[in-house]
Order: C-alpha cells, then structure tokens, then sequence
C-alpha cells in the first residue's frame, strides 16, 4: 500500500505502517493522526516521542499499554490509567501511537 504526502509517495504495509522509517516525520505524523480521526495534541507527542525512544534507543524495545501508562504517570506526574491513553489512541495505544510514531507494526500479542 501507498498514499501521497507532500508530493512523494510513501508505503506503508497492509497494515498501515511504514516501511521506510526515513520517511516518517513530524508532519507525516499529523498527517497520519488526522486520517484516523485524531488531532495531536502534546500529550499524544509525549507518547509518540516515548515510543520513538524506546524503539531507536533500546534495541528496538515497543513499550506496552502498561509501559505506556507507567511512563505517562512519571512524565505527566499524575496517576494515568489505560483509559486514559486509549482516550488519546482508541486503537490501542501502543500499536496505534506506534504507527504514527513510524515504527514498525509490533509483532507481540494483546497491548496490556
């Protein structure tokens, strides 16, 4: 699969992420957020840049929903719970974030 961004065409898997990660960018990020119904707002960057992180500065770690909650909780310094990241990506934070994050799809089972 393919769609046009900003006059250059980027492919993506079935799925819909990425399979160049040097095609991901800010931009494309909002561009991708937007076609699943999401304006991004600096808490969904929060996730987006803790998943971005993990994944190019641990070996190629994806955090879980749990991870994600926990990591969240530290950042924004209040207790967050799974509701509250599946508010800001209904379809699952981590494989959702992940996608617009321009990571590869996540191979393991279930997001919590």
């Amino acid at each position: 699969m393919s769609f046009e961004f900003n006059g250059k065409t980027i492919e993506t898997d079935a799925n819909g992420f990425l399979k160049n990660q040097e095609d991901w960018s800010k931009e494309l990020a909002e561009h991708m957020a937007r076609t699943d119904g999401i304006a991004l707002t600096p808490k969904h960057w929060d996730i987006v840049d803790y998943l971005r992180d993990a994944y190019l500065n641990n070996g190629g770690e994806q955090p879980n929903t749990r991870h994600i909650v926990k990591a969240m909780s530290d950042k924004w310094g209040v207790s967050v719970g799974q509701k509250d990241v599946y508010e800001l990506f209904p379809k699952d934070p981590s494989k959702q974030g992940g996608r617009i994050a321009g990571l590869p799809e996540s191979r393991r089972k279930g997001g919590y």
